[in-house]
């Protein structure tokens, strides 16, 4: 299985993989920067200054829970009382969230995010969990990324990542309940710059019996760009997202397969798809 997560998350998941049996190797297609934008850069600044004001944090991802959290974020004044929840719409982004909020002295329990059974994770399944705590004049602060190459750079979940018309669709409901909802970057995503063995393992990977695991439709983007032209009806795609499923297949991978973006749940895919050949 080759694992198209950015760096950091793909190696956790090939080592997890292989500890579960499974031969894996990371070729991460999202690369992870800092904001390169100086407006985003202050604003960035600004919120981590004064996190404990929002009465709402929601993260896109875990990517977007490290970069916020990496730097220049102190603990809220000792005499204040910490009202702030934290919303993950995966089990990703939770474990990262409990990490960082530890470190402030801010309890796991006040992270929100789908059950462990939920169908899938996403704002949809998100949304019941915190619709509650919204009231007028509430204040929510969006943290995400940003592609330069996408606008927005509004892509399918990674690990729990809001997909773009699922933010929307977050963001909309927020709204509604009358709560102020603003965002800031906490970090960029790039297509990567390949090495020879890099690409000599994408090329690889066009084979029959070849598995990839797509935790955003933006690594396929990013797949096609840096390798166009390429045939892919031979391999098959796992996608941990229906969205990033039509993606695939929109890409032309012979098989595609789904499945939640918890690794239980990828091992069971990957066991089904065993059996049956």
């Amino acid at each position: 299985m080759i694992v198209t997560r950015p760096t950091a998350e793909a190696a956790h998941w090939v080592q997890a993989l292989r500890v579960s049996g499974w031969q894996a190797e990371a070729l991460p297609l999202i690369e992870i920067t800092e904001p390169a934008d100086p407006q985003a850069q202050t604003a960035l600044a600004e919120h981590r200054r004064h996190w404990w004001q929002a009465d709402a944090l929601m993260f896109v991802s875990a990517a977007a829970v490290r970069h916020f959290f990496s730097r220049d974020v102190a603990p809220p004044p000792a005499q204040l009382p910490i009202n702030t929840r934290f919303w993950a719409p995966g089990p990703g982004t939770a474990r990262a969230l409990a990490q960082s909020l530890a470190g402030l002295g801010v309890s796991a329990d006040r992270i929100d995010a789908p059950p462990a059974d939920a169908a899938q994770f996403d704002s949809e399944h998100l949304w019941p969990v915190v619709a509650a705590q919204l009231h007028p004049g509430a204040r929510v602060l969006l943290v995400r990324g940003h592609s330069p190459e996408l606008g927005d750079g509004r892509g399918e979940p990674q690990d729990g990542a809001l997909p773009g018309t699922g933010r929307d669709w977050l963001i909309q409901r927020c709204e509604a309940a009358g709560a102020q909802v603003e965002a800031c970057v906490a970090y960029e995503r790039r297509a990567p710059m390949l090495s020879a063995t890099e690409r000599a393992l994408i090329l690889n990977g066009r084979g029959a019996g070849q598995l990839w695991l797509f935790s955003s439709s933006e690594a396929l983007t990013n797949l096609q760009a840096l390798a166009p032209g390429l045939d892919w009806s031979a391999a098959a795609a796992l996608a941990t997202h229906p969205r990033i499923a039509s993606a695939a297949r929109a890409a032309g991978f012979g098989q595609v397969i789904e499945s939640r973006p918890a690794l239980p749940d990828v091992v069971s895919a990957l066991e089904s798809r065993q059996s049956s050949s």
